[in-house]
């Protein structure tokens, strides 16, 4: 059993599709410092999500001239296809070719049904997580760093996705959510030589 100073807690879960990865304190990757991501997909082939805890200084409406105005921020979903714009949603079926992520939680489907819809009613806004870009894995490259102990898997759920805390709040309320031998990594400074 861990004790409550085991700064490397076990992983309990394995990655999958609906499943946090959550980056340990001090990852080196700049990109993936003190991050959450959400795995959309995971198989032999690979794996991809979005960082839920990164966001730009813009709006959707700075990027896309065609969405009615609806000032959604835009997430930083990751280094890979950075110019491609992708979105999370809890319309479900009501955009067509969607996929279910976790339940309540959709990935993609038609853009010129959800404009329209956007359009139509634009508090649905609300329901819908804007992305540049994604966060990609190779076959095997996400078990290597989850064998380098660069993550830690959590289960996902709708309100942790669709939420919008500040970035930290979200790294650190995952941790604490984990468990009590996850809790106390979400107190480590950025620099702990500042300590």
């Amino acid at each position: 059993m861990a004790g409550l100073l085991d700064f490397t807690p076990s992983n309990r879960y394995q990655p999958e599709r609906g499943r946090l990865l959550v980056s340990e304190p001090f990852l080196p990757d700049p990109y993936f410092r003190r991050t959450v991501v959400l795995l959309c997909d995971h198989n032999d082939e690979g794996s991809f999500g979005f960082v839920l805890n990164r966001r730009m200084d813009l709006t959707i409406n700075d990027l896309m001239e065609d969405l009615p105005p609806i000032a959604s921020r835009v997430g930083i979903g990751g280094p890979v296809q950075s110019g491609e714009l992708y979105y999370l949603h809890t319309l479900g079926a009501h955009v067509q070719g969607s996929r279910e992520v976790i339940d309540g939680v959709h990935m993609g489907g038609e853009y010129a049904q959800l404009r329209a819809m956007l359009a139509t009613d634009p508090k649905l806004s609300k329901h819908v997580r804007f992305f540049v870009g994604y966060s990609g894995w190779g076959a095997d490259q996400l078990k290597k760093e989850l064998d380098d102990r660069a993550w830690m898997v959590a289960p996902a759920d709708k309100r942790r996705i669709m939420g919008v805390p500040s970035d930290d709040d979200l790294w650190r309320s995952t941790l604490r959510a984990m468990g009590r031998e996850f809790a106390p990594l979400a107190n480590f400074p950025d620099d702990p030589s500042l300590n």
